[in-house]
């Protein structure tokens, strides 16, 4: 025998999975209030829900907040002045370094005692010192005179060259930042290899705007450039996309500056790159990716107004960031059904939003393919249909939620107090009698022989061995239930009280009471015969109307085409305020007419006729409504409920369960 030990919960066990069925009990209310499964997907993805561990699974609309909140962080905190002023401190300690060079300079010139060395050095000191006073005030403009400038210090023209290798690389890498490895090698070689690249890849984009075939161009480049993208991308759309988003963050960076911001950038680029080649074909490259993919926000700017100063490889880090937060952004805000999450990139977003965000958009992510591989839901025509399995869970969740409710005691199974001769098997059993039906059972029979005689073959049988099946006496009871889906219930808060009664009712009758009939009415300004399977889209009529006398006589027709106990049960929120013409139109009026009460009356009095019990539940009953229905059960002799939408299935169920009980039949 397997053996199993139990310990206290400490909060270090991993609890259960989520799994199909928690998903549809959090969707059973939206669902019946709303009644569209798509529409309450959409708002169980934007509010979240809470797991059967306790855990919060955080919906869109929190999400969303908090990654607006990040970005209204990172915009407040940061300053794109700081490339400028980075670079220009590291300039002016160059120059600086350069003066003292040229001072160095004509020191050494004094101290040889060669005059025309001291006028030749004096004159190329003063003409240096010149040069550099009269550089332009602008950095892009500095950077291109020093270019051409001839330096005294070697030390001062090294870190200058290694300032400017530094920054075409940074400049490339914000460009294309998943070709940053490549980046960092600015050397004439992997210059040209990079012009190379950019080249082929031009015209692989120019080869497909026209129609030809790529495919064999793609794997060519792969084999001689794969080296320079670490991401390595397997589709030559995979491989632009990468590339629109970086050229795409770098032209927002561009739109986030001041005019004179960008222009000084827009020359430093010229300046680094002139001697490349590389702008022609960045600007290129650019042109064809922005016409592939406008959808990439080339127009986007950011409204920085922070104190830390963004260095130049950070600004481009955090205009990554944030393209990646408005991507994030727009696929949350348009994601319709939880389908829609499956493009989330989950890794990114742990990065942006954290692990617990992530978490739940993985979990939202599969929540429709869950409930389509548990047989729940189908998806039709691209929307999502409940199926019959689903419509039987929806009911079996609404009975599952009201009977929680109810008092243990009173739950009680559908059985009955006395054994009958009807043919329902009880699965008891007891000696045969004279007048029992004679449902055998074998297997007692048998074992009563046996124990006897004893074992061995054959097996004599006497009829003191006999046993007989007990069945129990059922009565079938012929039910519709009537509920007001006139515009004030949802106004008042009744309306999924009464839908949830209606889908548990259902579900009660057809999987306890097969026998029993169960009919069902919607009725507003006008009653209509309801199927179950429609419960579930349901919705509220937009027309004034409480037209009771309609759903009687409807329910009354409905109950002449069955037998049995027969009984209607009512649920409103309101006094009849409408009744049928003889030609079939809906008559409103408010307060009751005494026309439409009357006509509403003869409907009970025909129904009692009819031996119909009517059992009403009046939710936020009036003065009036309260009056009309003592009216109704003095005709009737049905009783009357004052309730709330919480007790309202208390009541109906309870009372349903109980009326079974009374109506069997003694054996």
């Amino acid at each position: 025998m397997p053996h199993f030990s139990y310990s206290r919960w400490d909060g270090t066990q991993v609890g259960f999975d989520f799994d199909a069925d928690d998903v549809f009990s959090e969707l059973t209310d939206e669902l019946l209030f709303h009644g569209d499964l798509n529409q309450a997907l959409q708002r169980l993805l934007q509010r979240g829900f809470t797991d059967r561990n306790g855990e919060r699974i955080a919906g869109l609309r929190d999400m969303l907040e908090r990654l607006r909140e990040r970005r209204r962080e990172m915009l407040q905190r940061h300053d794109l002045g700081g490339p400028y002023e980075e670079m220009a401190e590291r300039l002016r300690e160059i120059l600086d370094q350069e003066r003292q060079g040229i001072d160095t300079l004509e020191q050494e010139a004094r101290q040889s005692g060669d005059q025309r060395r001291q006028e030749i050095t004096s004159e190329v000191a003063t003409e240096r010192r010149m040069a550099l006073d009269l550089l332009p005030p602008d950095l892009a403009g500095q950077v291109q005179s020093l270019q051409e400038y001839e330096w005294t210090s070697s030390e001062a023209r090294q870190a200058f060259d290694d300032l400017m290798e530094q920054l075409r690389s940074q400049l490339m890498q914000s460009y294309f930042n998943q070709m940053s490895s490549a980046m960092s090698d600015m050397s004439p070689e992997s210059t040209q290899r990079m012009k190379d690249m950019f080249n082929e890849l031009n015209r692989m984009l120019e080869t497909r705007a026209v129609g030809g075939d790529t495919e064999r161009m793609f794997q060519e480049f792969m084999d001689q450039f794969g080296d320079m993208f670490p991401g390595n991308p397997q589709s030559l759309d995979e491989l632009l996309e990468q590339m629109a988003q970086q050229m795409a963050a770098m032209q927002q960076l561009l739109n986030s500056m001041s005019p004179e911001q960008r222009a000084q950038l827009q020359q430093l680029a010229d300046s680094l790159l002139e001697d490349m080649d590389l702008r022609w074909q960045v600007e290129r490259l650019g042109g064809n990716l922005r016409s592939l993919f406008p959808q990439m926000g080339w127009e986007q700017s950011y409204d920085f107004s922070g104190q830390d100063p963004l260095g130049f490889a950070e600004a481009a880090a955090v205009m990554n960031q944030l393209g990646d937060m408005d991507r994030l952004e727009q696929m949350m805000s348009t994601a319709s059904n939880p389908g829609a999450l499956a493009e989330v990139d989950i890794d990114r977003a742990r990065e942006l939003l954290g692990e617990d965000a992530a978490r739940s958009l993985e979990q939202l992510a599969k929540m429709a393919r869950q409930l389509q591989e548990a047989g729940l839901m189908d998806q039709k025509e691209g929307r999502l249909e409940l199926t019959p399995k689903g419509l039987r869970k929806i009911g079996q969740n609404a009975l599952s939620d009201l009977f929680s409710r109810l008092i243990k005691e009173r739950m009680g199974k559908h059985v009955a107090d006395q054994a009958g001769i009807g043919h329902e098997r009880n699965f008891e059993t007891k000696p045969y009698e004279w007048g029992d039906p004679f449902n055998l059972s074998i297997e007692r029979t048998v074992r009563n022989a046996v124990g006897r005689t004893g074992s061995g073959t054959p097996v004599r049988l006497s009829p003191d061995d006999f046993e007989v099946e007990r069945t129990e006496t059922l009565t079938s009871t012929s039910t519709v239930l009537a509920v007001d889906l006139s515009l004030s219930m949802p106004m008042r808060g009744n309306f999924l009280a009464a839908k949830k009664v209606a889908m548990a009712l259902h579900s009660l009758i057809t999987s306890q009471f097969p026998r029993d009939y169960l009919g069902l009415v919607g009725f507003g300004e006008l009653a209509r015969e309801l199927k179950p399977e429609q419960l579930p889209e349901v919705s509220w009529d937009y027309t004034y109307g409480t037209n009771m006398q309609h759903a009687l006589m409807l329910s009354r027709r409905m109950l002449a085409r069955h037998q049995g106990t027969k009984q209607i049960i009512l649920i409103t929120d309101g006094e009849p305020t409408a009744h049928v013409l003889p030609g079939g139109e809906p008559f409103f009026n408010y307060p009751p007419a005494p026309e439409t009460v009357r006509m509403t009356l003869d409907e009970v009095v025909r129904a009692t006729r009819e031996r119909i019990t009517i059992n009403t539940f009046m939710l936020d009953a009036t003065g009036y409504l309260r009056t009309f229905v003592e009216k109704l059960t003095q005709l009737n002799r049905g009783r009357a409920f004052y309730t709330t939408p919480e007790t309202l299935g208390d009541y109906v169920l309870v009372d349903f369960l109980e009326q079974k009980r009374a109506r069997r039949r003694p054996a």
